[in-house]
């Protein structure tokens, strides 16, 4: 096969990783990299193959069932349990969805001089809008290109003075200074092992059965097995990678500049543009500004699609962007509840840069009993039928449970 034709095959596993590096995340780099330097890029190098297990988990969840992450963890969880779990997802992604677009009007103010709130409320019109009328099958493929957005930041890398030798050892050797070190490690891992990426990964290749005539969930059709375990490998490798590519380059490009002149306090995605500007230069605040605005048009969709997916396939309503709204009222209702309720936070004391990190550092501890779930129900053939996850897969995944639970333990004791 061509690389033409492997390219064609990514789908979910791209955008969900490129919605990984959302202003959400792009704030947690940014601080990690201004505050303490390269000595935490390890981080993403350790994170990476946990990250891609629980990805391909969360796939073959969708593609083998054919039903989204939500329903199988009500297989192997108490309802109460799967409903408490819902709740967080829709409170945690609500607030990212907030601080998201609040990112984005700031850094549209940036460039344009002036109406942070006017920017802030169009982006949060025009992604509802976009979700609202555009069918799935043509919405993928535009969130599929503006992935692309997320090169700007590593040709950042390419305007800013580098050591590679310290840059080796930052990636290499792990190192753990302070209890502020351990919560921003917390941080990172809530923000690239989230369980708004798990329910998106699996509702996304239910969607590609949908859109797909002569797909099936292998449950019902084992011949599609092989091509399309290949190809949800395949696409979490890619996925994962970019994901952990963009945020290396945003950690490193803000150690590199930031942390350099000592300025350790960023407190924002916008903030760790507007300090670029006189450190590196106008091109680098101009690609930093426009990366938190093309990442956030690809996130906020991501978080309260998510957040719909979730709470619907509990209620056992209709849950498909391929949908029109009157045909699916329910799942494009918490949609809008949740773009509006994001939006709402413009006008509350809560500061959402604040509430930004802390709900990465929440999301970190609630995917704990998520990923435990989903362990239980991979190995379940009541789930999985003949296709429960491999030995590899398992340990990996119940690795990446243990770790999550350790780095929010850590994060209380430390």
């Amino acid at each position: 096969m061509s690389l033409g034709e492997q390219l064609k095959r990514l789908g979910p596993g791209l955008i969900t990783g490129a919605a990984d590096d959302d202003p959400s995340g792009i704030a947690t780099y940014s601080q990690a990299g201004a505050q303490f330097g390269p000595t935490l890029l390890w981080t993403l190098v350790f994170s990476y193959p946990f990250m891609v297990a629980v990805q391909m988990l969360s796939a073959r969840i969708g593609r083998v069932t054919g039903r989204g992450l939500i329903h199988s963890l009500g297989a192997t969880l108490p309802r109460w349990v799967v409903l408490g779990l819902a709740a967080l997802l829709f409170v945690a992604n609500t607030i990212n969805v907030g601080a998201d677009l609040a990112a984005m009007g700031e850094a549209a103010a940036l460039l344009a001089g002036r109406a942070q709130l006017a920017f802030t409320v169009a982006f949060a019109l025009a992604s509802l809008i976009l979700q609202l009328w555009i069918p799935y099958h043509r919405y993928a493929d535009y969130l599929r290109w503006l992935t692309l957005v997320l090169l700007s930041y590593v040709a950042l890398l390419f305007m800013v003075k580098i050591d590679w030798a310290t840059v080796a050892i930052g990636m290499l050797v792990p190192r753990l200074s302070s209890r502020d070190a351990t919560t921003t490690i917390v941080a990172i891992f809530g923000t690239t092992i989230s369980p708004y990426l798990f329910v998106w990964q699996a509702s996304q290749e239910v969607e590609e059965i949908h859109r797909v005539p002569e797909r099936k969930p292998l449950k019902q059709a084992p011949s599609q097995g092989e091509d399309a375990l290949v190809r949800i490998r395949w696409d979490a490798f890619v996925g994962m990678a970019v994901s952990n590519i963009v945020g290396l380059a945003i950690m490193l490009g803000t150690a590199a500049t930031l942390h350099a002149a000592g300025q350790v306090n960023i407190a924002s995605a916008a903030d760790a543009a507007k300090a670029l500007q006189p450190v590196a230069g106008n091109l680098a605040f101009a690609i930093f500004s426009l990366g938190i605005i093309g990442t956030g048009m690809l996130a906020v969709p991501v978080l309260a699609g998510s957040s719909a997916y979730a709470i619907c396939e509990i209620g056992g309503w209709r849950a498909s962007l391929e949908h029109r709204p009157m045909r699916a009222k329910a799942f494009y209702a918490v949609i809008a509840l949740g773009v509006v309720l994001g939006l709402s936070i413009e006008w509350t004391p809560l500061s959402p840069i604040k509430a930004l990190f802390w709900s990465a550092v929440v999301n970190g501890i609630v995917a704990v009993p998520v990923l435990a779930g989903m362990m239980v129900a991979v190995s379940r053939r009541s789930v999985m039928a003949d296709y429960t996850a491999p030995l590899a897969l398992k340990v990996l995944g119940w690795l990446t449970t243990f770790l999550m639970g350790a780095t929010a333990l850590a994060m209380v004791i430390f």
